[in-house]
């Protein structure tokens, strides 16, 4: 409570008023995202505790609730390799994506489509959502082709069931936004026969937010978003001044991708880009709700930084 609120003598009366202004201030931002699609890509290393997702489900639902759109795309990377580690099935990495061999990608599949997608969906119900969990596979929802990687001079290197999103049936999430159904979609592809492939859940989510030509695709990850190189949080980038940070070594690392994730939705007809902390509370709603809370990627954005 704040100091006003305890000298006041209905200090419920002033928080009352208090969450009024907010409301208020708010609804500019309600207004701009009515009828549109979001796509939130809520990052394994995001979720954490129980806590956090029931937090996220509840701003998921207020999405839908005031008239959004909201698709979520999941990871679980945190997550398979836990599981991967009680089976005793070893798993190595290249350039960051997981080489994924036939027993890999059932456990890979076990845990997405499994575990974390039902449990994603059942927080979203309990809040008073209607969602339904998905993965590529549904409907053909993501054609995948195979990812290959090459070394400098050296061999191609076979990652496996790893792939990459070929084609995005939108059939299948057109019909889902006509409704009250949120769809929650597990980062997993069908490629040629059926086989099943595993997709960087980034990657998934900025190919279906261009699919659908999404208002934001808002990347929740545990960074606050893109840094200096005094460590503040740069709040906007065009994509030209992206590029030129990660060319002068500004963005580097992990981030390299995620930063390419969001430049390719952007090219692909998404009107801005988020990367923010899924960690911190009603990260979603501060985001779209607010001025912002991470750095806002758009073709011609803001240059500070």
């Amino acid at each position: 409570m704040s100091i006003a609120a305890a000298d006041t003598p209905n200090p419920g009366r002033f928080e009352a008023s208090d969450t009024a202004a907010v409301l208020a201030g708010a609804l500019p931002y309600m207004r701009r995202y009515a009828g549109r699609t979001i796509v939130v890509k809520y990052g394994g290393h995001a979720m954490g505790e129980e806590g956090r997702g029931r937090s996220f489900a509840r701003d998921i639902v207020l999405l839908k609730q005031v008239g959004i759109h909201p698709i979520v795309v999941h990871g679980g990377g945190p997550q398979i390799g836990q599981m991967l580690d009680r089976l005793g099935i070893k798993s190595s990495f290249v350039d960051g994506l997981r080489v994924t061999d036939a027993a890999t990608v059932e456990v890979v599949e076990m845990v997405l489509s499994g575990s974390i997608n039902k449990q994603l969906v059942s927080l979203i119900n309990e809040a008073g959502g209607y969602a339904i969990g998905l993965s590529g596979k549904d409907g053909n929802l993501i054609r995948a082709r195979k990812v290959e990687r090459t070394r400098p001079g050296g061999p191609v290197v076979d990652l496996g069931f790893v792939g990459e999103p070929d084609a995005i049936n939108t059939t299948v999430i057109e019909t889902l936004d006509k409704s009250d159904i949120i769809p929650v979609i597990a980062p997993l592809g069908v490629g040629p026969g059926g086989a099943t492939f595993n997709i960087n859940a980034d990657t998934v989510a900025g190919a279906v937010a261009a699919a659908v030509g999404a208002k934001r695709m808002l990347l929740l990850t545990d960074v606050a978003g893109v840094l200096d190189k005094e460590k503040k949080l740069i709040s906007e980038l065009s994509v030209e001044r992206a590029r030129k940070l990660i060319a002068d070594g500004t963005i580097s690392g992990g981030m390299i991708p995620k930063i390419e994730t969001c430049i390719d939705a952007v090219e692909g007809g998404v009107e801005a880009s988020v990367i923010l902390d899924g960690r911190m509370p009603n990260a979603v709603l501060l985001e779209l709700f607010t001025e912002g809370a991470g750095t806002l990627i758009r073709r011609n954005g803001g240059g500070n930084g």
